[in-house]
């Protein structure tokens, strides 16, 4: 027994330190003993391959258990979670309900935070339901993992009501729902962020880091740089927190700095912090390029460069999206030149974004070149191209790559579709559309969303088949939205069909009476086909109404 409590206590000490070689040497030492069937030993033997990142060598444990418990199973969900890989965790969760053994709160939580990752919706309503049955939904743990899913896979309200049902709400309860609000990057979810801070204050929870952050990023959002300021001023004035020290709040300031265009602020932070993030480096590289400072930029990128801090897959795809945004091409010719030199930091994700680069700067032949060269091409890499082929005028090769696509074996997804569609639309190829929306209403892998219908309207509003595309929306199974009405006006415009484009702004207006975007369209559709009285009558209207234009912002 004596032995056994040994070689517990020796594995446990590796866990904590990462000491891989000690532990393969006690792992050695259990088969010699005789303790390889012991669930105990077992268990720690995974934590151990898990704490030191070896999730490979912890499964290999698990398969030759003759007996195991809950904390066999949890351990190994957690190092594939913690390793990246969400699906294999999920795998194992299916694997467990075979068993005889019941999942706990902990197995709950790291599962529907595989959810989160994968955007798995479909799944994470299952164990929600499971977590419901169980009672486990009222663990603290397990309802800020669904809370934080539900907003990462777009279901606001369940996340909402969620939050509403809990019985006790910790300061994670709270960061969840802050965190969730700011992350959706859009004017009245980050309001609601900054409100929820207010109301956690309010219900006597004290803000930590991870409030701040969050609050800073809804702040930048929302150009709100005077309340931005507030944040960074009580920051100074606590002193809880030592900014230059801290990476997390000194990354989320030079975000928010940069973001709101305050260079100055953001590099002064940048320069006093000891040790810099790859947020931070990145923050301030796109807020130099977003305000034209390139050779600033490019000077930052080669600092970069030239640091030790090692560039993974994961940031160097997250720099090269943020430059395609900015159609940067220069800086993203460093980060392509970087990756050539070296190919170990490179993947099919850091490719994808590559592409997207090059496509969205309309340097349509590098992105060829890259996508020739590609040696794992994914669903992603197609759509990729697809789409920056149709952004750039080029219908038939979008067509083309599609079909290549299917010889390959790489099934389309939604968006794909959505590519497609776009890129035929954009080049007037109308029969070629209609083949490939039939298609997607017969694969039954993928459903076609309004966008889908939207963009076969388009089509066919573009070629002036007015009719057929209004008798596609009214057939159409789902509830069509304001968008796709617009789209057909814009035909109805483009053909001069005043009459269907009186029965369309009806519409319109019954939909969204109060969305000023309606108006004009309507008012330009009459004002070309010199109806100037009911154009004028219709301004008239929305001067009546007090509606005006949001004014446009550089952040």
């Amino acid at each position: 027994m004596r032995g056994r409590q040994s070689l517990a206590e020796s594995l446990r000490k590796c866990s904590r330190n990462s000491l891989y070689n000690e532990g393969r040497q006690v792992h050695g030492a259990v088969f010699r003993i005789g303790y390889e069937v012991d669930l105990m030993i077992n268990n720690d033997l995974i934590e151990m391959y898990r704490k030191c990142s070896k999730v490979e060598k912890a499964h290999n444990v698990f398969d030759i258990m003759p007996e195991r418990n809950v904390v066999s199973w949890s351990g190994l969900m957690c190092g594939y979670l913690q390793s990246g890989n969400a699906k294999a965790s999920l795998l194992l969760y299916k694997e467990m309900g075979l068993s005889d053994v019941r999942p706990n709160e902990y197995i709950l939580s790291t599962n529907v935070k595989a959810c989160a990752l994968l955007s798995a919706l479909q799944s994470g309503k299952q164990i929600h339901a499971v977590c419901s049955k169980t009672g486990f939904k009222r663990y603290s743990v397990v309802g800020n993992s669904i809370i934080d899913m539900y907003f990462k896979c777009g279901s606001i309200e369940e996340a909402e009501k969620v939050f509403e049902e809990m019985p006790i709400r910790s300061l994670v309860t709270w960061n969840a729902m802050i965190a969730g609000y700011a992350s959706l990057l859009e004017s009245m979810s980050c309001n609601k962020s900054l409100h929820f801070v207010k109301k956690m204050q309010e219900s006597g929870e004290t803000p930590d880091e991870y409030t701040f952050s969050s609050s800073l990023k809804a702040c930048s959002t929302l150009g709100a740089i005077r309340e931005g300021r507030q944040i960074h001023s009580f920051l100074i004035r606590q002193a809880v927190y030592s900014i230059s020290t801290h990476k997390i709040l000194s990354g989320a300031l030079v975000d928010f700095y940069a973001q709101c265009g305050c260079l100055f602020e953001a590099r002064a932070i940048f320069t006093q912090m000891e040790r810099k993030s790859l947020i931070s480096w990145t923050a301030l590289m796109v807020g130099y390029a977003r305000k034209g400072y390139l050779k600033d930029a490019v000077t930052l990128f080669k600092r970069l460069m030239r640091s030790n801090i090692p560039l993974d897959s994961f940031v160097l795809s997250s720099i090269t999206t943020a430059f395609a945004d900015l159609s940067m091409v220069e800086l993203g010719k460093q980060i392509h030149s970087h990756i050539i030199k070296n190919p170990l930091n490179s993947n099919t994700s850091v490719e994808n974004s590559i592409l997207n680069m090059y496509l969205k700067c309309g340097s349509t032949d590098e992105a060829r070149k890259v996508f020739c060269k590609m040696r794992a091409k994914n669903v992603v890499s197609y759509t990729v191209m697809i789409a920056g082929y149709g952004e750039n005028g080029f219908g038939k090769e979008a067509v083309r790559l599609f079909e290549e696509m299917e010889v390959e074996n790489i099934e389309p997804d939604s968006v794909t579709y959505l590519a497609l569609l776009s890129a035929c639309s954009h080049s007037g190829l109308v029969d070629e559309s209609r083949d490939f929306f039939s298609r997607l209403c017969d694969d039954r892998r993928v459903k076609p969303s309004v966008e889908h219908y939207a963009c076969m309207v388009d089509v066919l509003g573009r070629v002036g088949r007015l009719e057929e595309a209004k008798e596609l929306i009214e057939k159409m199974p789902l509830r069509a939205n304001v968008g796709i009405w617009q789209t057909l006006l814009n035909g109805c415009r483009l053909h001069k069909n005043v009459e269907m484009g009186r029965q369309v702004g009806d519409v319109l207006l019954r939909l969204d009476g109060e969305n000023l975007v309606n108006y004009v369209l309507i008012s330009n559709m009459l004002s070309d086909n010199e109806f100037w009285g009911e154009s004028e009558r219709l301004r008239e209207v929305v001067k009546g109404k007090g509606l005006k234009k949001e004014a446009g912002c550089s952040w």
